[in-house]
C-alpha cells in the first residue's frame, strides 16, 4: 500500500526547526515520502510558534491555508504541533475544528503514530538537514527556569532540561560526517546549561567537547542569559579557535526600572560590567543582543536611557522588538499600556541608532582581510560570512561571481572592498 505524501512547514525560531528535522527523519525512516510543497502533499504537518502576537498570527494564518486546500480537496490531513498547539490545544480544538488533530511540541511518537508509522527510538538523536548542509543547529536543551515577566516559554516547554554532553557530541559527530562544518549552538538559555544533570553550569566543557569533533571547524554561540554567565566560557572562546568570538546575549533592556518588572535578575550595573569584562577576556569578539521596546512600564525616560545606552556601547548586532502581551505571564496584569504607534516610532529610532553604528563599523572592515564560508550563490553573487556572522539574523558578504568557482560550504579569504550599514562587499584573495 502506497503511503502518503507529507509536506512539513516550519514556523518560527531555529529551535523549531531541529524539531522538524528529527521530525522528517523519523518519518523517512517509516518510508514516507516527504515534499516541501504543501499542495502536493497528502498530508501536511504545521509545526508553529507561540511565542509573541504576529508569530501566532502566521500560525494561525498557516493552518487556515492549510484547512482551505483540504476543504478544495488538495489534502486529505491537517496535523498541528508545536509551540501553538502546546499552549493553545483546547482552543484550537474549538476554533478550528477542520484540524484533524493537534500535538504538543517534540510529540515525535504520537505522530508517527498517528500516520501508522513506528517511532525508531534509537535513531532520535538523527536527524535530517533543512540548512544548508554546511551548518547546522545544535540544540543542547530544552526549556526554561528563568522568571521573566514576559516569556511565555515556560508555560510552553516546561523547565530547563539539559542534554547529556555525550549525546550532543555524538549529534554533532552525525552532523559532522553529512557534511557540517559550522555548529550553531542553541536552546532557551544556553548558559544554564549542564546545572540540572551535573549540578553546575558547564558549557565551557561542552563547547570544548565539540570543538574536537573531527570535521567541525566553527562553532557559534546563542541565545546566553547575562544575569548567570559562566566565566569560563570566556577562557574558551579567547583560547580555542574553533569557537567563535561572537555571542549572541539577549539583554531585553537596560533602564533598571523595566529590568526590575521584567524580572530578568540582572541590573544595569551589573550588566555594564559584564560587557566590559567580555570584551576585555575576549578580544575583537562580535556581540549580538535583543532589545524590546513599549514594554508596559517603560516610559520615555527609560527608553531614552536605552537609546543611550546602545550609543554608548556599540553593539556589533542588535535585534529589537515592540512588546506583545501574553497570557497567563507575570507581565499580563501590567497591561499594554503603550500605544502600538508609539511602540513602533521607539523601535524605529533604536533601530536608526543601530543602523549609524552598523554602518561605521563596517566601514572599519573595508581593506581587511578575512575568512568566510560560502552559503549560497543567487544572480551571479556569492553570498557569505565571517565568524562575525550568523546566518538568517546577520548581514552578508557578497562577492560577485565573476571567474570565481567557489564552493559552497567552502572557506575562502576575502577582502573587503565596500560597505552597507548591514552588507559588506568583498573579493576573493587568489593563493
Amino acid at each position: 500500500m502506497k503511503k502518503d505524501k507529507i509536506g512539513i512547514i516550519t514556523l518560527g525560531c531555529s529551535k523549531n526547526t531541529v524539531d522538524s528535522e528529527r521530525l522528517i527523519n523519523q518519518l523517512r525512516l517509516n518510508k514516507f515520502d516527504i515534499s516541501d510543497n504543501p499542495e502536493k502533499s497528502d498530508t501536511v504537518i504545521i509545526n508553529t510558534c507561540g511565542f509573541i502576537e504576529a508569530a501566532k498570527e502566521e500560525s494561525i494564518n498557516t493552518i487556515l491555508s492549510a484547512v482551505e486546500l483540504k476543504k478544495a480537496g488538495k489534502l486529505k490531513k491537517v496535523i498541528v504541533t508545536g509551540c501553538l498547539s502546546q499552549r493553545y490545544k483546547e482552543d484550537l480544538i474549538k476554533e478550528i475544528p477542520e484540524v484533524d488533530i493537534f500535538f504538543g511540541t517534540e510529540d515525535y511518537e504520537g505522530i508517527v503514530k498517528n500516520l501508522g508509522g513506528n517511532l525508531k527510538y534509537e535513531l532520535l538523536g538523527e536527524r535530517v538537514i533543512s540548512t544548508p548542509k554546511h551548518y547546522a543547529y545544535l540544540k543542547i536543551s530544552e526549556g526554561c527556569d528563568n522568571p521573566c515577566s514576559f516569556c511565555a516559554i515556560p508555560l510552553i516547554r516546561g523547565g530547563h532540561k539539559s542534554r547529556t554532553i555525550e549525546s550532543l557530541v555524538e549529534e554533532t559527530s552525525f552532523l559532522a560526517e553529512k557534511g557540517v562544518k559550522e555548529i550553531i549552538v542553541i536552546g532557551q538559555d544556553t548558559t544554564d546549561y549542564g546545572k540540572d544533570i551535573y549540578g553546575r553550569r558547564n558549557l565551557a566543557e561542552l563547547l570544548t567537547k565539540l570543538s574536537e569533533v573531527k570535521g567541525i571547524e566553527w562553532i557559534r554561540l546563542l541565545y546566553a542569559y547575562p544575569s548567570h554567565f559562566p566565566d569560563d566560557v570566556f577562557d574558551v572562546m579567547a583560547g580555542n579557535p574553533k569557537i567563535c568570538k561572537y555571542l549572541d546575549m539577549p539583554l531585553q533592556h537596560i533602564s533598571d526600572n523595566v529590568l526590575k518588572s521584567m524580572r530578568r535578575g540582572i541590573t544595569k550595573g551589573r550588566t555594564i560590567k559584564l560587557i566590559k569584562k567580555i570584551k576585555e577576556k575576549v578580544p575583537g569578539i562580535t556581540l549580538r543582543t535583543t532589545f524590546i521596546v513599549g514594554y508596559p512600564n517603560e516610559t520615555e525616560a527609560d527608553f531614552e536611557e536605552l537609546c543611550g545606552f546602545v550609543s554608548e556601547t556599540g553593539f556589533d548586532r542588535i535585534g529589537a522588538f515592540t512588546y506583545s502581551i501574553e497570557e497567563n505571564t507575570h507581565s499580563y496584569k501590567l497591561g499594554d499600556s503603550v500605544a502600538r504607534e508609539d511602540k513602533e516610532d521607539r523601535l524605529a529610532r533604536l533601530m536608526e541608532i543601530q543602523n549609524a553604528i552598523s554602518f561605521e563599523k563596517n566601514k572599519l572592515l573595508i581593506g581587511t582581510e578575512v575568512k568566510v564560508i560560502i552559503d549560497r550563490l543567487e544572480d551571479d553573487k556569492y553570498f557569505a560570512r565571517s565568524e562575525k556572522d550568523a546566518p538568517e539574523v546577520d548581514g552578508d558578504i557578497i562577492i560577485n561571481k565573476g571567474n570565481n568557482r567557489l564552493h559552497i560550504g567552502g572557506f575562502y579569504n576575502v577582502k573587503i572592498v565596500s560597505a552597507s550599514d548591514y552588507d559588506l562587499t568583498a573579493k576573493v584573495i587568489l593563493g
